[in-house]
């Protein structure tokens, strides 16, 4: 899948171009229900598949206090995307400029951007436009005065409710990882480049990775058996999410830090992701750093039993 900025970049637009739009976060059963329409479509016509998405969830402009946390960072969302054979994604700025077109303005001039446009597909609940001007009775009025067809999707039913990205972020934060990922159409996992820490891990003999998850969703705080992938090698960890009750005063900031079971060399900088297998136990404030690394002993050893378990990682369930 090639990903560009600009239009301009897609190849074989005289083929014609069937577009799914949306923010996307998650890429989840109804998004994957969509995108795989917008697919099919584009192949019925010998045409070109694209999803047009956004580098940012359209509320850190609109509504920087309301932004919620994402379920996905932005190279997940992009990869999940490839792999329902898309083309290509247009990945859109989401600025204030582009926050400010009327609903009209933003379908003629994607018309005319991604001209000759086929086929346009949406949730059926889509909106879009400067004050959400835009909706699905629109867009198909302008499909109609434009030239290309419209399809609203309906979304996916799970358990008697919709799917939905801030259904999934409320299941991940309380802990209900089996049910996200149900709701996903594959496991849940939690994604960030390694970065540099305080270093109390190595200090404590369990070196960590830190991982940078600013504005994701996040499980509940607690130590976790969990599998580890760093370039494509996945291996068994114990990851901490937490405020390091036992060496921060107060509030402190939560962190995500894996120790990996069978060591590892210095990954600053790579992308880790994190598949979680179970919850050990929640995070606990202990009275000295000797009391603390006696417990992530034990927690390893639970780890690695775990992880070893003939079923895998399977579905998360709790201490």
């Amino acid at each position: 899948m090639k990903v560009v900025s600009d239009p301009n970049e897609l190849a074989d637009r005289a083929r014609g171009v069937c577009v799914a739009i949306g923010v996307f976060d998650g890429v989840h059963v109804g998004h994957q229900q969509i995108i795989r329409q917008t697919v099919a479509d584009a192949r019925r016509r010998s045409g070109l598949a694209v999803v047009l998405t956004f580098d940012r969830h359209p509320s850190a402009i609109l509504a920087p206090e309301r932004t919620p946390p994402l379920i996905q960072s932005l190279s997940q969302k992009l990869s999940a995307i490839a792999d329902l054979g898309v083309d290509a994604a247009w990945l859109v700025e989401f600025d204030r400029a582009f926050s400010q077109q009327s609903g009209e303005t933003f379908v003629r001039r994607l018309a005319s951007q991604l001209g000759p446009l086929a086929g346009v597909w949406v949730g059926e609940d889509f909106a879009f436009g400067h004050q959400r001007s835009g909706n699905l009775a629109l867009l198909q009025a302008l499909g109609v005065a434009l030239g290309f067809q419209v399809q609203g999707v309906p979304p996916v039913m799970l358990e008697g409710a919709a799917v939905s990205s801030t259904r999934i972020r409320d299941a991940i934060q309380a802990g209900e990882l089996e049910l996200a990922g149900r709701m996903l159409g594959r496991a849940y996992t939690l994604a960030g480049r390694v970065v540099p820490g305080g270093s109390l891990g190595k200090r404590l003999g369990f070196p960590t990775a830190n991982l940078e998850v600013t504005g994701l969703a996040l499980p509940p705080t607690g130590v976790y058996a969990a599998w580890a992938t760093v370039a494509g090698r996945r291996r068994p960890a114990v990851v901490n999410i937490g405020r390091r009750p036992t060496v921060v005063q107060g509030e402190g900031e939560i962190h995500v830090e894996a120790h990996l079971l069978s060591g590892g060399a210095d990954l600053y900088g790579q992308q880790m992701e994190l598949a979680f297998a179970k919850r050990l136990r929640a995070e606990v404030k202990f009275d000295s750093l000797a009391a603390l690394r006696e417990q992530i002993g034990r927690d390893v050893a639970l780890a690695r039993q775990v992880l070893s378990a003939p079923r895998g990682p399977g579905p998360l369930s709790q201490a």
